[in-house]
């Protein structure tokens, strides 16, 4: 099995849930952090959610504030999320354009 660390982001997040990452077929990937950053001039609220292939959509996060100038680790430290294949991160934001993403991973192929 190989091991790939890797960083994935997204800019500006908005209202529509934007697709962070897909986990590949045959990939097994443990989230190590997730950030959140508010890039606006107001407080804004963040969902953080996981969609797999089973159907259950979850919330990691569910209209967590954000305040201005601030950040939000969704995932970090002593907790990790292990997603399969095909699960999928999405992030959405209360205002457009609003939320910088950073997430930390481990695929293992």
């Amino acid at each position: 099995m190989a091991n790939a660390f890797k960083l994935v982001t997204d800019t500006a997040v908005s209202t529509s849930a934007a697709t962070v990452y897909t986990c590949p077929s045959a990939t097994e990937t443990t989230i190590i952090g997730l950030n959140l950053a508010n890039i606006v001039t107001s407080g804004v609220q963040v969902d953080v959610q996981i969609e797999n292939a089973d159907g259950d959509n979850i919330y990691l996060v569910k209209a967590a504030p954000i305040p201005i100038g601030s950040s939000l680790v969704a995932v970090g430290g002593d907790q990790k999320v292990v997603l399969n294949a095909s699960d999928v991160l999405k992030v959405t934001s209360d205002t457009a354009s609003s939320v910088d993403v950073a997430l930390s991973i481990l695929e293992i192929t």
